[in-house]
Formats: C-alpha cells, structure tokens, sequence
C-alpha cells in the first residue's frame, strides 16, 4: 500500500490514516479499505492513488477502473443504503455489519458511526473471521473520533490529493 501524504493534517486525521494502513498491512487478503460518509462520500481510502484515475474516469466515457477507492465507496455506500432500508422495512433495528461472500473474494461492510461505514474488499483466501475482527477494532478505534469537523477535513484532504497532478511532490 502507497501512504497517503499526512502532512498538514490534525493528529486524529493522522491516526485514523495510521489505523487504516495497520489494517491493510496486518491482515492478510485484504485488497482494498474504504471508509465512506453517511451521504456517501469517501473520507479515507487505502487506495488514494486511485482516486485520481477514478476521477479521470467519471470524466471520460469508460467505466472506471475495478476496485478502484472511488468504486468501493460507491459499493459500500449501496450496500449500506439498502441494508438499512431492510432493516427497517422488517424492524429489525440498526444494521452492524453486512458481508457478501463472491466466488473470487468478500466485501465486508460495517457501521463506524452516525451512518459512516467501513468497507473492506477481501480476496478468496481472506479468513473472513480475521477480517470482521480486525473491522470491529477499527469501527472502536475510529467511531469516536469521527466528528463532523474530522469528516470535513478529511473529505478536503482526499479532493486536494486529486486535484494535484499525478507524480507531484509534495
């Protein structure tokens, strides 16, 4: 995984940055981590190179690259949306946490808070009990810091690294 660039950044941004690389590097078979607002936005990525060519993409007629950052917050942001509208459709109450097991891999989704959710795209050999463990330390970690005004400044950060040209220095 590329680190994203933290500087200038407050120090709860920087350690949800940090929590988010661990998770990536700790668990083995994770492709790809998105932490998305409750409108769907996405706040963090462990992917920010892409996000560039995501947004290229959506300018262009192609249809984007696969599991790029932007595409998983747009998956996890669908699947959160319709798993609440179940959840009250046959009132059962809040949903925790939603997993879809593919042939050639599993996305996890999980509530952080105040509809924010974290999304992991894992590959086939990911021992998905690992993974949901190691989600539920992140969502505990991450779920109190994750104010409005952290949201705010990490949404700025993610447009300011894609609005910088690819391969700038920072």
């Amino acid at each position: 995984m590329t680190a994203p660039s933290t500087f200038g950044l407050s120090s709860e941004a920087r350690n949800l940055h940090w929590l988010l690389t661990n998770l990536v590097e700790e668990v083995p078979g994770i492709k790809s981590v998105a932490v998305v607002s409750s409108d769907g936005l996405l706040l963090l990525s462990s992917d920010p190179g892409r996000n560039e060519e995501a947004r290229q993409a959506r300018e262009t007629t192609r249809a984007g690259p696969r599991g790029s950052a932007a595409d998983l917050a747009t998956v996890v942001s669908g699947v959160g949306s319709l798993t609440v509208g179940a959840a009250r459709l046959m009132d059962f109450g809040s949903v925790k946490h939603t997993m879809v097991a593919m042939d050639e891999g599993s996305l996890f989704v999980m509530s952080i808070s105040d509809g924010s959710l974290l999304g992991v795209h894992g590959s086939a050999e990911c021992d998905m009990s690992v993974v949901a463990y190691h989600m539920a330390l992140f969502v505990g970690r991450a779920g109190h810091v994750l104010t409005p005004e952290l949201r705010s400044e990490l949404r700025k950060s993610l447009e300011s690294e894609s609005s910088q040209p690819t391969g700038s220095a920072r």
